[in-house]
This record gives structure tokens, sequence and C-alpha cells, in this order.
């Protein structure tokens, strides 16, 4: 019996007919995407920021600050454990020197300043826990570099009462430090404690410094753990709506391009910028400053020159950071870091480029001709950016809607952890914390051996 299903061939050369055309078109299409995707990435390179970027107008809704919620949450939910002077043996003498004659008040004064503001901050705040056991953080006060300073502790006492008072605190070892939190305002960062490669390697440190590499073989800084916090900006110059150390000039108001205010200190940066002075004189202010004597520079002084100027000039002294770059806001000019290692406050939040100038400290003389060339216009735009976020530069109470105790709070938030874990601490089957000899934690004896 003959089948009854037939051949067509010109049904199966239609098919391949339509099959042909389909793959072109499908090439065809493909090519056309990428071509088209290529344009827009070069035009969107080219003209517009990242979509993913953030302008620092968008940190703000209804007037309070606002942190991006991916890694840190809606709310800040922390609870903070800060020791007191008289729990822990050395601490009273990290804080008041070995006699106790040195007062917070005395300590409160100048750029290392935040030592004691964010202490007192934290000794009021909301997220402060009298329980040790319920603690993300436990805060440890030191006012280290101004007892040193005021001859309260020398540099091999310091290093020794940091030791005793880290043996004394159990919940360190647990952790091996990763939830304890100090801080070490100055250039010399957490130097300042020599052992701190030893003991501190693995916690918290706040400081402004992110680099000393010209002085020592490694930097205290690490950028995963650590947070660079603002120096401490004269409280004259930080209060709005109060009597304010001067006022910021309008822009056609003043009288140079550029300022620096600082001493030489032998650095190369700074050298070059005393001699541009004194070949341009009309256009950079760099007067030979006075801190002592009855020629000193006062606090007034200092602020109504730094005013008179459309930038101010941030070159890297002893240390990568230098407090003129927070000050500058305050008396509204741009300011241009001229310290190639700087590291920065609140990178997640802020984009530096809106409200600051970064330039080479290789290049410092082509410095004058470039600020020169920039129009009015965006030295305008930057600015009215930068008074938008300098409330991050202000160690207001966290339940101001901006400040830079917030900020903190934020970044102390990015780095809870939930479970906590050392070289010398162990769990078992009942979920009991143990040391090496099976102690349970809550038995720990002090001084308890340290790494």
């Amino acid at each position: 019996m003959r089948s009854h299903h037939h051949h067509h061939p010109s049904l199966s050369l239609c098919t391949r007919a339509h099959q042909i055309g389909a793959l072109a078109l499908v090439v065809v299409t493909f090519l056309l995407t990428r071509s088209l995707d290529r344009f827009s990435a070069f035009s969107h390179s080219d003209s517009t920021p990242r979509a993913s970027s953030r302008s620092s107008s968008d940190l703000f809704h209804a007037g309070a600050l606002s942190w991006p919620q991916r890694g840190y949450g809606d709310t800040i939910a922390l609870r903070i454990y800060v020791y007191d002077e008289s729990e822990i043996d050395g601490l009273r003498e990290l804080m008041r020197g070995r006699d106790a004659h040195i007062t917070p008040q005395a300590c409160l004064k100048g750029q290392w300043g935040t030592q004691v503001k964010i202490h007192r901050l934290l000794l009021k705040s909301k997220y402060r826990t009298m329980d040790k056991d319920e603690a993300d953080f436990f805060f440890v006060p030191a006012y280290v570099k101004c007892v040193r300073m005021m001859g309260g502790l020398n540099d091999k006492e310091i290093n020794q009462t940091y030791v005793k008072v880290l043996s004394q605190m159990p919940y360190f070892r647990r952790s091996g430090g990763r939830d304890h939190i100090f801080i070490f305002p100055s250039g010399a960062g957490a130097h300042l404690f020599r052992s701190w490669a030893t003991y501190l390697n693995r916690s918290i440190i706040l400081t402004p410094e992110g680099d000393r590499t010209d002085k020592r073989d490694t930097s205290a800084f690490n950028t995963w753990k650590d947070i660079i916090i603002p120096g401490n900006v004269e409280d004259g110059m930080t209060k709005f709506g109060g009597s304010r150390i001067v006022n910021p000039l309008p822009l056609n108001k003043r009288k140079y391009l550029a300022n620096f205010f600082g001493r030489a200190q032998g650095k190369t940066g700074r050298l070059q910028l005393i001699e541009l002075a004194k070949q341009y004189p009309d256009k950079l202010e760099s007067p030979e400053l006075k801190f002592s004597g009855p020629n000193k520079l006062g606090r007034a002084d200092y602020f109504d020159h730094l005013r008179n100027a459309k930038f101010c000039l941030a070159p890297r002294g002893e240390s990568s950071w230098t407090l003129r770059f927070y000050e500058s806001f305050f008396v509204e000019c741009v300011p241009v870091v001229l310290s190639d290692q700087v590291e920065l406050p609140f990178q997640n939040v802020i984009d530096y480029t809106e409200i600051s100038i970064k330039w080479p400290s290789t290049r410092i003389t082509e410095l004058l001709d470039y600020l020169q060339s920039i129009p009015d216009e965006r030295i305008e735009e930057m600015i009215a950016r930068g008074r938008e976020v300098r409330c991050l530069w202000v160690y207001a109470p966290e339940t101001a809607p901006c400040s830079a105790m917030l900020g903190i709070l934020w970044e102390l938030q990015r780095k809870v952890r939930r479970f906590h874990q050392s070289a010398e601490t162990f769990w078992l089957h009942n979920r009991s914390i143990v040391n090496r000899d099976l102690m349970e934690f809550h038995s720990w004896r002090t001084p308890v051996p340290l790494p």
C-alpha cells in the first residue's frame, strides 16, 4: 500500500528561505544593538555622570541625612558599650595622665578635640548600652594625643598602659579586638600606641589619618575595617544661626585667587607654594605665620585671611591629612588637596569631585594657571555643594539631622558582626564560648593573655 505522505520541494524551499531570513534578521539586530550600546556608552561617559552615582543633594530628604540602604539598612540599630575610666586600671591615665591633672576640657581644644567630643557624644547616645552582653561594639576612651602633648605620659608609658588596659578586657580577648573602637585623632594615627600592630590590628580605629608611610614602614589605617573621621574644626566656625568667628565673603570681594596658611615643615609641596606666592603675590597669599609671640596669628585673623581667596590650598604636611581641608568649607572657599595619599571621610555618600579639587603634588608649578581657568560659575556651584555636606564635619549630637557623629554611627553599623571569634576563642555543642582551657567565657579571669 502506497503512503499518502508526499514530499513537497516548494514547501522545503520556503522553509529554508525563512530560516535564512530569520538568521539574517538576528545578526542585523545584534550588530545594530551593539552599535547603539557603544554609542550610548560613549555619549554617557562623555557628557553625563553614571546613573549609579549619587549627587550630594540626594543625601538629604526633608532636611535630614540619608545613607544608602545597600549594606547599611534603613535605620541605625546599634548597641555600644562605653568603658568607664574607673572600670579598667590604667584607663584614667590614658585620659588624664599619670598624675590625673589633665582635664577633658583642656583636651577639647585644637584639631585633636575629636577624642573628647566623640566620647562625650557616645556617653549621651541613645545607642549606648550598659549591658556588655548585648553590645555590638565597645568604645575605649583615651585622650593620648592630648596627654602626650601636655606631658602627662611619654611614649613608653603610653605603650605599657595600653597593654595593661587591654589585658583587663575579656570582651576584647573574646573577639580579638574586632568589636572594639579606638580613636587616634592626629596625623600620627594609631602609631601613638607603638605596639598597635600587635594588639589593635583587628580593631576599629577612628582617625583622620589614612597614611603615614612617609615615616613608617606601614600605615595603621586599613580601608576595610577603620573609619576616616573629619578633623575638629573650631566650634566658633561651625555654629550656624549663632555668632561665628567670621562669615564668608562674596566671591567678587575676595582679594586672592588662592591661599596657603601653614608652616613649610621642610616639605617639598609647601616650600613650592611659598616660593610661588613670592612670584605671584597678587594671586597666592602665603604669609610667614607667627604661632607665638606678640605677632601670633589669632583664630579670628586666621579665618579672616582664609576667607579672602576663591581656593584654599591643602598640601601634605607631617602627615597626609590637614585640618585646612575641613575649615575651607566654613569660609566657603574651594579646597584644593595637594596630598596624593590623603583619605577622606564618608566616601560611600560623598562625591568629592562636586565639592573639591585634588591636584597632583608633582605639578604644583602649574596649579595657579589651572585655577585661573576655572569660571566663577563653577566655583559658586562647588561652594553651594560644599554648603550642603559640611554638616558632616560638625560633631553635633546624633539628634541633629546631619552630623559627623551620625556619619560615624552609620559607618559603624556596616561593621556589625553577629558572631565574635578570635584565635583564642572556642565554642562547644551547648553554644558556650570557652577559652583554650575550656573555661566558659564569663569565668575568664583578668589579666587575660594577649597575642
